[in-house]
């Protein structure tokens, strides 16, 4: 497949600017891939699909506040400097606003005693920057720092967007972007599907904006991802190893939790234990070594999530689904609805 196979319209109005409160009351369209039925329902209802001896895997990133507001020196022009990947105690890779008046060798004032100086120029646009500070740099960017909504949320952040872009189950601090799947689950919805007897097991991936970056050539086979950084634990590994030695099903929360499974897959259907970087993209055709079930939400055109979701299922069927839900007034993007995939 090709990049102008994943293109579609969607109406500017249908994509979420706020979430829904309370989190489970969102949309959730359900898409069955052996008869190619579509359900209307509510993401509240979701336990009903999942059962004693299955396992949902979950993303446990947590959101850190990357943008940051600034001047640059001499000139007073406004800079927002976006945190992407720490190099050591001061380096930072960044993206930068505008960046046609960010060069080498300017500063950026964050704040009193807070500036960063760009040392040099990245592949993909951004900036490594230096930053000089005194104190903690961890209470700086809680202090300063706004949360990293996307650019299609048409508004600046709010205080509670902290809190409403983070999973309710977020705890190690790292990604630049939510696992929006996740945003969907409440602790008691999450209660009730231990009630049902199905294993909640956590992984890591910190998501970047690469995960989000669109794709830009048509042959899909020369576009290459930026590596995040993932870790699935001995622990983790063990109780999903033994819900798929016995059978239970593996609900993959979102397409980070689905590529970090099939970076550590193993060939005989399991996973192992590992820490790293990884750069996995999937599209189709490709065969799925873990995951039975996917939750997910509505992807941008022309996305790596998007493919990914179409490798899942077929995309014909995919493309039923996502008119379907345009017809039916679904919320799209990041603070949008979700779909379930069996």
């Amino acid at each position: 497949m090709r990049l102008s196979d994943f293109k579609y319209n969607l109406p500017e109005r249908l994509i979420a600017q706020e979430p829904v409160s309370p989190r489970d009351s969102a949309k959730m369209l359900v898409i069955h891939r052996d008869t190619g039925e579509l359900e209307d329902r509510t993401f509240s209802d979701f336990p009903e699909y999942i059962n004693k001896g299955d396992a949902l895997v979950i993303n446990i990133t947590k959101v850190f506040p990357a943008r940051l507001k600034g001047y640059k020196e001499k000139t007073d022009a406004d800079i927002e400097v976006f945190l992407l990947r720490q190099l050591n105690e001061s380096l930072w890779e960044v993206m930068v606003k505008p960046a046609r008046k960010v060069r080498t060798g300017n500063t950026i004032t964050v704040a009193e005693n807070v500036t960063c100086e760009v040392i040099d120029n990245t592949t993909s646009g951004g900036r490594v920057v230096r930053f000089h500070y005194e104190g903690d740099f961890e209470k700086i960017i809680e202090r300063y720092g706004l949360p990293p909504l996307p650019p299609y949320i048409n508004r600046e952040p709010l205080p509670e967007d902290r809190n409403r872009y983070q999973t309710v189950y977020a705890e190690v601090t790292g990604a630049v972007a939510a696992p929006t799947a996740g945003l969907h689950f409440t602790e008691e919805l999450i209660k009730k599907i231990q009630k049902r007897g199905a294993e909640i097991i956590p992984l890591v991936l910190h998501v970047g904006l690469g995960t989000f970056r669109p794709v830009t050539v048509e042959d899909l086979s020369r576009h290459r991802m930026d590596s995040e950084f993932y870790d699935v634990s001995e622990e983790s590994t063990l109780r999903l190893n033994e819900v798929i030695e016995r059978g239970g099903h593996v609900f993959a929360v979102g397409t980070t939790s689905t590529r970090t499974l099939e970076t550590a897959a193993t060939f005989n259907g399991g996973i192992k234990s590992c820490t790293g970087w990884t750069d996995k993209f999937i599209y189709p055709p490709y065969q799925f070594k873990v995951i039975d079930h996917l939750l997910t939400n509505f992807h941008l055109p022309c996305s790596t999530l998007l493919m990914l979701v179409c490798a899942f299922a077929d995309h014909d069927l995919v493309w039923k689904a996502y008119r379907h839900a345009i017809r039916n007034k679904y919320r799209f993007f990041s603070y949008g609805d979700s779909m379930l995939i069996l």
